[in-house]
């Protein structure tokens, strides 16, 4: 190859990008035969060394992409193309671009400060052997660190993609630690609910059972009336069960806190929660739950929020305890004013079934703030009384 063939340089873009379609990372070979565009001299042998090397690199790549290939035979990879492009210089500098595809690759698949030893070692080793080849020094330099800056720009376009998977993982374990802790939440629940439901009806068979052992050879008529108890306590127990057993399958307020995070994550929206120590009675966790899905839903469909804000408070008050469940969002506002809504409604029939009332503040431009006020009487703190 003439010795005043210009080498090109060739840019590669992250591994990531074309993992799932590998020929797309081949299109840069074409930089490889560019230089021969503008040789003056016999370029049969240039072309037939750029040629072999191409043969010899395309398998080796779609190698190196697949997701069973281990990092040793990674390694071997990465020398064994910038061999490729050492060799292809002298008689084409466009094998400059197997030297920037071994940098690229390396700093995909190494640990980064290996990845970038080896990158600034190829590079040296490659403008070493241009001030070999070309007779211009000047020239060799200046194409030396032409090809270090696109080189650059390429790795460090892999290292953000790398940087980007890493946090994504990263997210994915928060969000699979947030579904262990909702689900955990809504085991102890239950567990609760079974306990009070249970608990004391199950004491109380067991005393009218031996009760009525006792009286059944003395007093047949006593012993009959503890069964008929017995019998009318069951039949309470199944019934508390099936009431339990429907709450079950209704997500609890926790549960479903955990369930709107994630959802706003996926949108790009930053939640705040604010939840005081407080222990909500079933019927109004359930109803707040069911009220929080349908908020976010419409937050996610129509407010075009950026950030939402959860606060659950409790208040005493001379006639019960007041529960109060507030939603803000910094969305575009006037929910009043636009149709689709149609959780309105059920937000009414909730809070009315609970005795309680829903407040909105909207403002166009100005996001929205959602109420909803439940009030518990004292005395009352099992699930039949709420």
């Amino acid at each position: 190859m003439s010795s005043s063939q210009p080498p090109v340089v060739s840019p590669a873009i992250p591994s990531a990008e074309y993992s799932q379609h590998p020929w797309i990372g081949l299109v840069y070979l074409g930089f490889v035969f560019l230089p021969m565009l503008f040789s003056r001299g016999n370029v049969h042998l240039a072309l037939l060394a750029s040629g072999l090397a191409c043969a010899m690199f395309i398998p080796l790549w779609f190698r190196f992409l697949r997701s069973d290939t281990g990092q040793r035979t990674q390694v071997a990879q990465i020398a064994t193309t910038a061999l490729l492009g050492y060799a292809l210089i002298p008689f084409n500098p466009g094998g400059n671009t197997f030297v920037v595809y071994s940098m690229t690759m390396a700093v995909a698949v190494l640990p980064v400060r290996l990845a970038l030893w080896l990158a600034g070692g190829s590079w040296i080793l490659m403008t070493l052997q241009f001030l070999w080849v070309l007779p211009d020094a000047r020239t060799a330099l200046g194409i030396s660190l032409a090809i270090a800056v696109v080189g650059g720009m390429a790795c460090t376009g892999i290292l953000m993609a790398r940087t980007r998977e890493r946090q994504q993982a990263v997210l994915k374990l928060s969000q699979d630690e947030v579904r262990r802790l909702a689900a955990l939440a809504e085991r102890e629940r239950i567990g609760r609910d079974l306990h009070d439901v249970l608990g004391h009806t199950l004491s109380l068979v067991v005393l009218k059972t031996q009760l009525a052992r006792r009286l059944l050879q003395r007093d047949t008529s006593a012993a009959e009336q503890q069964l008929t108890e017995l019998e009318h306590a069951a039949r309470a127990a199944l019934d508390q069960v099936r009431e339990a057993v429907s709450g079950i399958r209704t997500t609890g307020l926790v549960a479903e806190l955990a369930a709107a995070r994630l959802a706003l994550l996926s949108a790009d929206v930053q939640m705040d929660i604010h939840l005081e120590s407080i222990e909500l009675p079933a019927q109004i966790d359930q109803a707040m739950a069911m009220i929080l899905r349908e908020a976010i839903t419409n937050v996610m469909r129509h407010a075009k929020a950026k950030r939402v804000e959860v606060r659950l408070s409790a208040k005493p008050q001379d006639s019960g305890t007041e529960w109060r469940l507030q939603i803000v969002d910094d969305g575009v506002g006037g929910a009043m004013a636009k149709t689709g809504h149609t959780g309105f409604a059920g937000f009414a029939e909730r809070m009315q079934a609970l005795g309680g009332r829903w407040e909105i503040d909207s403002p166009s431009g100005a996001g929205t703030c959602l109420q909803f006020i439940a009030k518990q009487p004292d005395g009352c703190r099992n699930e039949a009384c709420t």
